[in-house]
């Protein structure tokens, strides 16, 4: 029962986010870069991009897909299907589109040659919790074709098992295997480029006060790695509920501490050729925004910045979407997800506006 009330109040708090008209020339970056609207669509969540370059998106209140496509350069947003649950996580692989619901992945195949009559899904052969909390999922192709979920905890804290982990399995939902645990709420994941390694960001626990436990970026080199939840949170926090007789160091400690309640999605290693030369490899992280912290926090892209696979700095990248009118916090928009175009430029999705902005940079604008 505690549990109820705690997702209703969570769920009230949320929709009392003070909600601003979107100003495109709030959002502060550094020198040279600049963000324009791409496309609307409607609560846009999670991105996936196909072989043609279509842009996939996700909308889990709508509980719809959209396909983004140009034509004469002109972004246009075409609804693939509808009527779905809850569908946040997408992937594209070998042709093909997977999208999760909180219990069930479809895979919608050749999609790109059929956007506007899409297939009847094929339903993977697999079985996932229906728990709501936290059930939205996330997922992503490894470079071991291998397809990644992610599996909420079913609450704020608690011990259940066959929650909070990400696993993995075939494309067919063959072979499923837990890959690491520990984890409270996973909602982006992504392969460093060079080493292959699965990074991915935690959302940290509440009702610590506002500035614990951090949320977290981490690495997952091998199988089998424990992050610590519910036990220990952000390496060094021992859960004064779960932690009892436990030790933070029998659990992976993160690469980068985030910020308390920043509710860290979607990330990406930026491997293009457009930002100047220092980004290359740099970790770019959606950070969607607290939702009951009593100054809020978060609402912007940040940069972790990194060297020898450690990270080095955490720092603003593009801010605006919150600001401070009168002392009230006004929030205009929520990053959610981010991936990287073939011209190096970066795509961010945002659920609270319901647009696909596009951040490029020139060096001509630079100065």
């Amino acid at each position: 029962m505690k549990f109820k009330i705690y997702r209703l109040v969570s769920m009230l708090l949320i929709s009392l986010v003070t909600v601003k008209a979107f100003a495109i020339e709030n959002i502060i970056m550094p020198p040279g870069f600049v963000i324009e609207k791409y496309a609307d669509v409607p609560n846009a969540r999670s991105l996936a991009i196909g072989e043609n370059g279509t842009i996939f998106a996700s909308n889990r209140s709508g509980d719809s897909i959209f396909a983004v496509v140009l034509e004469n350069n002109v972004a246009k947003t075409i609804t693939v299907d509808d009527g779905l649950s809850t569908p946040n996580g997408i992937a594209f692989h070998d042709g093909d589109l997977y999208v999760a619901e909180i219990d069930k992945i479809y895979r919608y195949d050749d999609i790109e040659s059929n956007l506007y009559n899409a297939p009847e899904p094929i339903t993977l052969d697999i079985d996932l919790p229906s728990e709501s909390w936290h059930g939205w999922r996330y997922i992503s192709f490894g470079p071991d074709n291998k397809l990644y979920i992610s599996i909420g905890a079913p609450c704020n804290i608690c011990e259940e098992q066959g929650y909070a982990n990400i696993v993995r399995m075939n494309p067919d939902g063959s072979d499923r295997e837990i890959f690491a645990t520990g984890i409270r709420n996973s909602v982006g994941f992504t392969w460093h480029p060079d080493t292959k390694e699965l990074w991915f960001t935690d959302n940290g626990r509440d009702m610590l006060g506002d500035n614990l436990p951090p949320c977290e970026l981490n690495r997952a080199e091998i199988k089998g790695l424990n992050f610590g939840f519910p036990y220990c949170h952000a390496g060094e926090i021992l859960d004064p509920i779960f932690g009892k007789g436990k030790n933070c160091s029998n659990y992976r400690a993160p690469i980068q501490k985030l910020g308390p309640h920043v509710a860290p999605l979607g990330l990406t290693f930026y491997s293009g050729d457009m930002f100047p030369p220092e980004y290359n490899g740099q970790v770019f992280i959606a950070e969607h925004g607290s939702w009951n912290r009593s100054k809020k926090i978060g609402y912007r892209i940040s940069l972790v910045k990194l060297e020898k696979g450690f990270a080095t700095s955490y720092e603003p990248f593009a801010t605006g979407w919150l600001q401070n009118d009168y002392g009230l916090d006004t929030v205009s928009g929520r990053p959610v997800d981010l991936v990287v175009l073939d011209d190096g430029s970066m795509l961010v999705s945002d659920d609270h506006a319901g647009k696909i902005y596009r951040i490029s940079y020139s060096a001509s604008t630079s100065s």
